[in-house]
């Protein structure tokens, strides 16, 4: 079984464990039956599940807490190759580090070692979130506005939630970005972005504040 298709293990357990009465229950064929199964849904030897199926399958707390795999270098790298790509989630995220780190230096935006390299190329995606959670909580975050009452000037404008199985193309989706970073104040981009629900096509344009 590929690594990225194995089950988590707190999700294997719970499945062993609506098993073990199964098990326990089964004469002999169906019991070769049951373990074929639960080695397809979780990937582990036969010799592994007899002997969870076998015990309490309640896990055990680590007798000691594992050490730091990644360094303040692999969160500053998380950080700045983020940004770069303009804060992307975990799972987008990861699979573009090494490359946008090998890309941000040979443009002098970041130092690139070989060992930061490999953490960066084994990382997981469940690693980089617990960092990027790291990261925006020591972000300044814009005050959101606390007026309930709708802006009247947006009243007349008809908006609606368009179906994700549209079957035509030529309906968008449309947002407009404000690139302030942590302040609204002053001259600054915004993009106005359009995508089409059907085909996926994107369309951005850049508009400076007024």
């Amino acid at each position: 079984m590929n690594t990225e298709d194995r089950m988590p293990i707190n999700e294997r357990y719970q499945y062993l464990r609506r098993m073990k009465g199964r098990y326990q229950h089964a004469d002999r064929s169906e019991r070769g039956v049951l373990l074929d199964e639960m080695e397809t849904f979780t990937g582990l030897h036969r010799k592994s599940l007899l002997r969870l199926i076998h015990s309490s399958l309640e896990r055990k707390p680590r007798s000691r807490q594992r050490g730091r795999t990644y360094g303040e270098d692999v969160t500053h790298a998380v950080r700045v190759i983020a940004e770069s790509l303009d804060d992307p989630c975990a799972e987008r995220l990861q699979p573009r580090l090494a490359w946008m780190a090998e890309h941000l230096a040979e443009h002098g935006e970041m130092e690139l070692s070989e060992a930061l390299l490999e953490q960066l190329e084994k990382i997981s995606v469940s690693t980089v979130q617990r960092r990027l959670t790291t990261i925006r909580q020591d972000q300044p975050r814009i005050r959101r506005s606390s007026r309930k009452q709708p802006n009247s000037a947006l009243q007349g404008v008809p908006m609606g939630r368009i179906a994700w199985d549209i079957p035509e193309p030529g309906h968008f989706e449309t947002d407009l970005v404000h690139h302030s970073g942590a302040s609204s104040s002053g001259l600054y981009i915004h993009t106005l972005q359009m995508v089409d629900v059907k085909t996926g096509w994107t369309e951005r344009r850049a508009a400076l504040t007024v």
